[in-house]
């Protein structure tokens, strides 16, 4: 169970994930080797599962975010392997979800114009034997995005 300080440690990377192990325990206010084990146990008990840097995909060229909902041709677990192996293999796919409901999948993806768009549809998607129906909607602008969890609810 997470108590109140490692709460406000895991707040505190999510904010600032190169927090140095010393501006870590100075912000949740313990001292720097309590802080560092409390950080290590949490990394061992996978509550904290990596660091990496946020990317601006505006800023690399990836314009466009897209997301696709995909419907499988049959619903059986060979045909979800295969999609599942197909989707790992299109490295414009950064998210990819099974759901309830409508569809049965919906992907996000990065891509830097509507041609790289189309071709990931119409030339990967769609002919792909797994695949029955594919709907895409543009994202036009992102209102929020907050990586993480939703900690100031614990």
């Amino acid at each position: 169970m997470l108590d109140r300080l490692d709460i406000k440690l895991l707040y505190a990377l999510q904010e600032d994930g190169r927090l140095t192990n010393q501006e870590l325990a100075d912000r949740v206010g313990l001292s720097a080797s309590q802080c560092s084990r409390r950080r290590a146990k949490l990394e061992s008990d996978g509550v904290i599962t990596g660091y990496r840097a946020v990317v601006a995909p505006e800023k690399t060229g990836f314009d466009l975010t897209v997301f696709i909902d995909v419907t499988l041709n049959t619903h059986n677990p060979d045909n979800s392997r295969h999609f599942a192996s197909l989707v790992a293999r299109i490295p414009e796919v950064r998210e990819a979800c099974s759901l309830t409901g409508e569809m049965d999948y919906r992907l996000k993806i990065l891509v830097r114009s509507l041609s790289e768009l189309g071709e990931i549809i119409n030339e990967r998607l769609l002919p792909d034997a797994s695949v029955q129906t594919v709907k895409s909607t543009i994202v036009i602008k992102q209102l929020k995005d907050a990586p993480g969890v939703p900690l100031e609810l614990l």
